[in-house]
């Protein structure tokens, strides 16, 4: 009796064995090779000359698309040099590729004075048009050739009893792939 359980547990083995079966499946493999993006800045951004009509302070909105300047508060045009540029910006890189643009939610700008010290102004809602857009916009798609363009404007805030003079500062701009 002990040889015929043993002789059928080792048939089973043998059956289990002998059912199963080989399965394969052929996969896809792939890889996306992008070329690091280039972002070269062609002018700065400059709010221009304006005079400071009372001590009230207001502010100056450059557009993301035109050197026209909105004036609200005592601020108001002026012709003295230099005259308003927007910030313009050139890409490269995948073409047909999308891509964000990541701009500051402000930046400061600051005067120093050797007698007074340091005054500073904030640039906010700072705004980006690409190129050919008639809107502003943080997403663009590089061309067929793998380049774009874009400019940017913001608002300059003046604080009541702003001191007069030259306000510098810089900012950081990026792009990336989507």
């Amino acid at each position: 009796m002990k040889k015929y359980i043993l002789f059928t547990i080792c048939m089973i083995a043998v059956t289990l064995t002998n059912a199963q079966s080989l399965a394969s499946v052929t996969s896809a493999a792939s890889a996306d090779l992008l070329v690091a993006m280039v972002l070269s800045e062609n002018s700065s951004l400059n709010f221009g000359s304006s005079v400071l009509t009372d001590a009230s302070g207001g502010t100056i909105e450059l557009p993301s698309n035109s050197i026209t300047r909105v004036y609200g508060g005592g601020v108001a045009t002026s012709a003295a040099s230099p005259a308003p540029t927007n910030a313009s910006y050139s890409v490269s890189g995948n073409a047909l590729q999308t891509y964000a643009l990541v701009l500051p939610t402000s930046t400061t700008v600051t005067h120093t004075s050797i007698s007074s010290g340091v005054f500073a102004m904030d640039i906010t809602l700072m705004k980006a048009r690409f190129n050919g857009a008639t809107d502003d916009a943080t997403v663009s798609t590089l061309s067929s050739d793998g380049t774009d363009s874009f400019t940017v404007g913001g608002t300059l805030t003046i604080l009541p009893n702003q001191v007069g003079g030259e306000y510098t500062g810089t900012f950081q701009v990026s792009v990336d792939y989507n």
